[in-house]
């Protein structure tokens, strides 16, 4: 019985260990499709960067705007690119400072992730005003 569970357990770890770079890829892809995207000026403004670039530290806070909005339920980009700015917060700490440029890649993609976020907020908010403005002419009581 306790070699059986032994082995599941390795073959659970040798499966998700296979599947990182995979995710790492797919999460890689979706922070790219909005790379070429600025967040607009009411984005920055709801996010209160106060005219700076977005940081990574900025990431939980507009990931909170984020989750507010209708559409964010069922987007699996956003839970995947949240699970992977964790993922990199713990990578980056445990293993960062044997490596100078693994850190910076690290703090790098935590920036991505935040852009992301910030676009995505701005692409829920413009959705959700096309939304109200199409019903707006309609009795919704």
């Amino acid at each position: 019985m306790g070699e059986s569970v032994l082995i599941a357990a390795l073959i659970a770890t040798v499966s998700l260990l296979a599947l990182l770079p995979l995710w790492v890829s797919y999460c890689g892809t979706v922070l790219s499709s909005v790379r070429n995207f600025a967040p607009s000026d009411r984005v920055t403004s709801l996010v209160g960067t106060g005219g700076r670039d977005i940081v990574a530290e900025d990431f939980e806070r507009i990931l909170q705007f984020v989750r507010l909005c209708p559409q964010a339920g069922g987007d699996r980009s956003v839970r995947a690119v949240a699970s992977y700015y964790r993922f990199l917060g713990g990578f980056g700490s445990a293993l960062g400072k044997f490596s100078p440029g693994l850190a910076v890649w690290v703090s790098s993609e935590r920036v991505n992730c935040a852009h992301f976020a910030a676009v995505t907020l701005d692409r829920y908010i413009s959705s959700s005003r096309n939304l109200l403005s199409e019903h707006a002419g309609e009795d919704l009581t």
